[in-house]
């Protein structure tokens, strides 16, 4: 932290001096000129000691703002109320069904943000906290915070792609170091009011006159005042992950007993982690808490057997997907230390492993014929071939265990050759992947899926193994998330 401070001093300092040569500096050439980017520019002036301010994309010195007071938020964000409310309704009307709505920054986007429809199934894109705060309490949203995928059901980001961010501002020389990670408490999850709840609010906000409040409020209804627990329900589709996965899972012929046994498997390897003390400098005890409670380690496909479906119901006979081998949504959190050779050097530190490349991808789940989980399908192929590899060269493959479905699914895809062909453009087959390689300590169907802190964990616990497997051993992470995206990374033992 005093490193990161330093740094905005310094940055700080340049600026000013920049300012004295002249009277303001457009914030894109600031940022240029500190190596940074322009919301890291901007962060550093608001953290600052008020002699500098941004206003209307340039960044001037804090006493020729009028008043001598720069840019005070809660004061501006008191100021022409009623003309920002006025303007963000004419602005939420215009909003079409499906669409993707971004949010700048400001004190109007809150106004914005509290009007955006919930009926209409949007994703909106943000990056600001307070907005995404708003937004998370709507129902039909899918938001995207910039630099990570914000869950609404949690509030939360995914850890593995801020990771994978932090290293390659690594590699790139912008930073010397990084904690990355991610926490999520699904106990103590947003609730949200539903939507004639909310309709009759916003006109009880809006409303001008007593006559007004008192017709709003008589539009409300004692069921309309009934919360809405938060969940991880597709807003385009209205359909939950498990839902969707159902589909695919049944779309790729996966058995019941496949899907118990990778379940069963994934507490038998995850209590043996624990018991051999594996676990022990991964894991930090939190009020008395040790390990992973939703842990099962006497699992066996005999006795998940005999549980009922808990998605695909309309299937009948033929669903297979339980709450056994579906994974949990649970509270959590992960950090991983990211670091330059030298930077760890110079503290003595042990190098586990390398964040060699990662890869996104995302699949049209909604009027494409493709599964919400599958995006990590197409990107592993790219990954591998940008590196030369195959699945072969691998010593582990961690997938993240949404749902056993999800991970048989995956494989059995890479598996067939016309899907291969015609789906992810190879000449055929990708190939298979030795189980002895997969999920060798368990994976989220034992520990649990903290949506923001699942990469973390993974990241954390394949760059022990690594270690300990040897310089250059490789592993591959695949990780499918909200909206039919999928992350994927390769790390390299050092």
């Amino acid at each position: 932290m005093r490193t990161m401070s330093y740094r905005r001093v310094e940055r700080l300092a340049m600026l000013a001096t920049a300012l004295e040569a002249g009277g303001s500096l457009r914030l894109k050439e600031a940022a240029k000129m500190l190596g940074v980017s322009e919301m890291t520019v901007r962060r550093d002036i608001a953290t600052g000691d008020g002699s500098l301010t941004y206003l209307g994309g340039y960044i001037v010195a804090g006493q020729e703002t009028p008043g001598g007071m720069g840019y005070l938020f809660a004061t501006e964000l008191a100021s022409h109320t009623e003309k920002k409310r006025d303007a963000c309704t004419l602005a939420a009307s215009l909003i079409e069904p499906g669409d993707t709505v971004f949010l700048d920054c400001g004190t109007t986007m809150p106004h914005l943000a509290s009007r955006i429809p919930t009926d209409l199934r949007l994703t909106v894109v943000c990056y600001a906290i307070n907005v995404a705060e708003i937004l998370c309490k709507k129902p039909n949203l899918k938001v995207v915070l910039l630099g990570g995928i914000y869950h609404p059901s949690s509030a939360t980001f995914s850890s593995e792609e801020a990771l994978g961010t932090l290293a390659n501002k690594i590699r790139l020389g912008q930073l010397d170091s990084a904690i990355g990670g991610g926490v999520d408490s699904i106990s103590d999850a947003p609730v949200s009011l539903s939507d004639g709840a909310r309709r009759v609010l916003l006109q009880l906000n809006t409303a001008k006159t007593t006559k007004d409040r008192l017709r709003a409020l008589a539009q409300l209804r004692p069921g309309q005042l009934v919360p809405e627990p938060a969940g991880a329900g597709e807003p385009r589709t209205g359909m939950s992950m498990g839902e969707h996965q159902a589909l695919t899972t049944h779309k790729w012929g996966i058995t019941r007993q496949a899907q118990d046994e990778l379940a069963a498997a994934s507490h038998r390897n995850l209590g043996a982690a624990y018991a051999a003390g594996y676990m022990d400098d991964l894991v930090t005890p939190f009020h008395g808490l040790a390990r992973d409670n939703n842990l099962r380690p006497d699992s066996t496909p005999e006795k998940l057997a005999g549980l009922k479906p808990a998605f695909g119901r309309q299937l009948g006979d033929e669903a297979t997907m339980t709450a056994a081998n579906s994974t949990p949504l649970t509270d959590g959190a992960s950090t991983v230390l990211l670091s330059s050779e030298e930077w760890a050097a110079e503290r003595g530190l042990p190098v586990l492993a390398e964040f060699v490349d990662m890869e996104n991808a995302a699949v049209d789940f909604v009027d494409g014929h493709e599964g919400l989980l599958m995006a990590p399908a197409y990107a592993v192929p790219r990954l591998l071939a940008r590196h030369g590899l195959t699945l072969d060269d691998l010593d582990f493959v961690e997938i993240h265990e949404a749902f056993a479905g999800t991970v048989l699914s995956t494989l059995a895809a890479w598996e067939d050759e016309e899907y291969c062909r015609e789906r992810l453009g190879l000449p055929g087959a990708l190939g298979s992947v030795d189980r002895a390689r997969l999920n060798v300590h368990g994976s989220s169907l034992a520990a649990g899926h903290p949506f923001a802190a699942t990469g973390g964990r993974i990241v954390a616990l394949l760059a022990k193994m690594l270690h300990e497997k040897g310089e250059g051993s490789l592993g591959l992470i695949s990780v499918c998330a909200a909206g039919g995206q999928g992350i994927v990374a390769l790390l390299r033992g050092r």
